[in-house]
C-alpha cells in the first residue's frame, strides 16, 4: 500500500482544529471546561495550532477511574484525557488520518467506525445465517484477552509507518501512543488505533484462511462456515497469528452448530429465524425501566436510557417483552420530548 505524506500541515490547519473542537465538544457542551472554549473558539484554535506547529505537544496526565461495565460485568480502567488540549488534538489527528486507516479496513470490522455500529453488524449476521443455511452451519466465536491494555506500543508505531511517511504526523502519533502502556480506554484515538492494529489479522482470516463469513466487533470475532474442521484449524492459526503481535485468545472460545444453539453476540442471541435480547440484558432493561417508573418525573438521563433500550427492543423479536415489561411503565414519546427539550436548553 502506498504511504501517504503531507498530513501534518492539514492537521495544523485552523479549520481542521475548529472542526476538531466542535466534534470533541459534542455531548459535553454544558460542561464549564468545554463551554468557555466554545465561546472563544478562534482564540483556543490558535492556541492549539501554536502547540502543534511548535511540535512540543506532550500529552497531559490521564484522570483514571475504575468502572464496572453494566453489560458484561467486567471491571475496566478508564483513562480520561483533558479536553484542552488533548481531546482536541486527538480529534484533529483522526480527522486527517481516518480515511488513510479505512483504505485497508475489512468491510465487516465493526464497532467505533462511522456507520458500522452494532445494528450494521446485526444486519450482516442475520442476513448470513438466514440466507445461507448450509454455509453458516457452524460457528467459531472467540475474543481477545485484555485487548486494549495488551496492544504492543512499539508494534503499533511500526505499523503506522507502513501507511504514513509524514515524520511530523508519526511523531504526533508516537507521543499519543507513548502516553500509556497499551491503549488507554477513553482516548478517541484508541478505538481507531485498535481497529487498525488488527487489520492484518482480518485480512489473514479472509484471504489466507478463506473463511466464508467473518465479522469482528472490536475484539470479539465470529466466524461462520460449513466445515467444522476448517474452523478448528482456523482457531489455531488465528491464535498463532495474534501471538505474533503480542495478543492472546481467551480460553472460552467455542465452536458449535447454529442449528443446535444460538450465537450469543453483541448482547443479542441470533437464531436461524429470529433474534432476541441476551437474558442478562433483558433483565437489566426490565429492572431499570421499573426504577424509572417509580420516580416522580422522567429526567434527561432516564429518558436517554429509555430511548436506548427501545432501540435494542425494536431491533429484535422482543414484542412480548415490550408489551409486558416496557410499554406499561414508560412512554417513548415522553422520553423523546424530554431529550429534545434538554437539547434546546443546553444547545447540544
Amino acid at each position: 500500500m502506498k504511504r501517504i505524506g503531507n498530513i501534518y500541515e492539514k492537521i495544523c490547519d485552523i479549520n481542521n482544529i475548529k472542526l476538531a473542537i466542535i466534534e470533541a465538544s459534542k455531548g459535553k457542551r454544558s460542561q464549564t471546561r468545554v463551554s468557555h472554549i466554545l465561546k472563544d473558539i478562534d482564540f483556543f484554535a490558535n492556541k492549539i495550532q501554536e502547540i502543534l506547529l511548535s511540535k512540543n505537544y506532550i500529552p497531559s496526565q490521564y484522570i483514571k477511574k475504575s468502572i464496572v461495565d453494566s453489560s458484561s460485568g467486567k471491571q475496566r480502567e478508564i483513562c480520561k484525557p483533558k479536553f484542552f488540549p488533548d481531546q482536541i488534538i486527538h480529534w484533529a489527528l483522526i480527522l486527517q488520518i481516518k480515511n488513510i486507516i479505512m483504505r485497508g479496513m475489512y468491510f465487516y470490522n465493526c464497532g467505533s467506525i462511522p456507520n458500522r455500529g452494532s445494528s450494521f453488524c446485526q444486519k450482516a449476521m442475520e442476513g448470513w445465517i438466514r440466507k445461507d443455511v448450509f454455509g453458516t452451519k457452524h460457528c467459531l466465536k472467540m475474543d481477545i484477552s485484555k485487548f486494549y491494555p495488551s496492544i504492543n506500543n512499539e508494534l503499533l508505531k511500526q505499523s503506522f509507518r507502513r501507511i504514513i511517511k509524514d515524520k511530523d504526523c508519526l511523531c504526533l502519533i508516537d507521543s499519543i501512543i507513548n502516553s500509556h502502556n497499551g491503549l488507554p480506554i477513553g482516548n478517541y484515538t484508541s478505538q481507531w488505533f485498535a481497529n487498525y492494529f488488527l487489520q492484518s489479522v482480518d485480512h489473514f482470516i479472509k484471504e489466507d484462511l478463506k473463511i466464508r463469513y467473518y465479522v469482528r466487533y472490536i475484539d470479539d470475532m465470529v466466524l461462520l462456515d460449513s466445515n467444522k474442521k476448517k474452523l478448528r484449524k482456523a482457531r489455531r492459526r488465528i491464535s498463532d497469528e495474534l501471538k505474533l503481535i503480542g495478543l492472546n485468545v481467551k480460553s472460552n472460545w467455542q465452536i458449535f452448530s447454529i442449528n443446535k444453539r444460538p450465537i450469543d453476540f453483541l448482547g443479542l442471541k441470533f437464531y436461524r429465524a429470529y433474534t432476541t435480547l441476551r437474558k442478562r440484558n433483558s433483565l437489566r432493561i426490565k429492572r431499570r425501566i421499573k426504577k424509572i417508573y417509580m420516580k416522580d418525573f422522567l429526567n434527561y438521563r432516564d429518558a436517554c436510557a429509555t430511548i436506548s433500550y427501545w432501540g435494542w427492543i425494536k431491533r429484535t423479536n422482543s414484542y412480548n417483552f415490550y408489551i409486558k415489561n416496557f410499554k406499561p411503565y414508560v412512554s417513548i414519546c415522553l422520553a423523546r420530548k424530554v431529550v429534545s427539550n434538554y437539547g434546546k436548553r443546553k444547545n447540544i
